[in-house]
């Protein structure tokens, strides 16, 4: 009887082994923090998640709306979030305020660099920074890294965000471009070449105008924040633009809850890594969440350790 049950048993996991052998990876799961709706960070969140599920199904991220950067950083530090996306402000000021240790948040993968910029309805007689001067401006929501941006822009353009314009702090992101529209904003801030209201407004019948900081702004602006870069807008990113603008920016990054394990963000940069292309189909500047990016942008202490080995792993030295 005995010698007839082990065959049985032999005769069974022979034929489980191949099928085992043909399975994918065990199955993933990660939360990801995005912002409010209709921001870059939302459509980003959504572009991710189909490059990676394209690649390795077995990776499966749910996005989580949540206020934005700095909500974000919150929820990493708490450990309610495995990944979210922080805008370059708040991300360098997070990452350089803490120390190296394994409780630190980490970087996991780029978004892009955002390049920050004005937009006005094509008919308004706003053509610059300084023409903003006392008009009603809406800079972006209360908890995105994308205001502070816009205010660091204006302070380096010689402009009180406070006093000599009139601020418009958003609820949602999307709120902006609606109220450029109806007239109760004569312009509207934003960054990155995805970000939804940029489109809202250049695919209006009327088009849109943007702008930047005029050139002699750019050196003073860039002192004010390590984070910032001098960035440029190709011709025709947007309906009607026709001309390159100069601007400045800052990228934006995924970053990981503290002890993220260092197999899991491994297999996640890889799917990033290989789903370039249909993040770029999906995501205006997806090309750009290129993890060798990484490489010339954040110290090496910032880099989680599973995205460290992904980098050798590729022949990446991160310095």
């Amino acid at each position: 009887m005995r010698r007839r049950e082990l065959l049985l048993g032999l005769i069974g996991l022979a034929a489980i082994s191949p099928a085992r052998a043909q399975q994918p990876d065990a199955a993933l799961r990660l939360t990801l923090g995005t912002a409010t709706p209709g921001g870059s960070f939302p459509a980003f969140g959504r572009a991710l998640i189909a490059a990676v599920h394209e690649v390795d199904p077995g990776v499966v991220i749910a996005p989580r709306i949540t206020k934005g950067s700095t909500e974000n950083l919150t929820l990493l530090r708490a450990a309610e979030l495995d990944l979210a996306l922080v805008q370059g402000e708040y991300a360098y000021e997070a990452l350089s305020g803490q120390s190296v240790n394994d409780r630190s948040l980490k970087v996991v993968a780029p978004i892009d660099a955002s390049p920050g910029m004005f937009v006005v309805p094509a008919e308004s007689s706003i053509r610059s920074v300084q023409d903003l001067r006392g008009r009603p401006v809406a800079l972006g929501t209360r908890g995105s890294g994308f205001t502070i941006m816009g205010r660091t822009v204006l302070q380096g353009s010689g402009l009180d965000p406070d006093h000599d314009i009139a601020p418009i702090l958003l609820d949602d992101a999307g709120d902006g471009a609606t109220q450029v529209l109806d007239g109760r904003a004569a312009a509207l801030w934003g960054a990155s070449l995805g970000w939804p209201g940029f489109k809202t407004l250049a695919d209006t019948p009327g088009g849109a105008r943007f702008f930047g900081p005029a050139p002699e702004a750019i050196p003073k602006i860039l002192g004010l924040r390590a984070s910032m870069r001098r960035l440029t807008v190709p011709a025709g990113s947007f309906r009607g633009q026709e001309v390159a603008i100069e601007t400045v920016g800052s990228w934006s990054f995924i970053l990981a809850r503290p002890e993220l394990d260092e197999a899991v963000v491994t297999r996640l940069v890889r799917a990033i890594d290989q789903g370039r292309e249909t993040l770029a189909r999906l995501y205006p500047q997806g090309r750009e969440s290129d993890p060798r990016n990484l490489v010339s942008n954040v110290p090496a202490a910032w880099l989680h350790p599973g995205t460290a080995a992904y980098l050798h792993e590729i022949g990446v030295r991160s310095e």
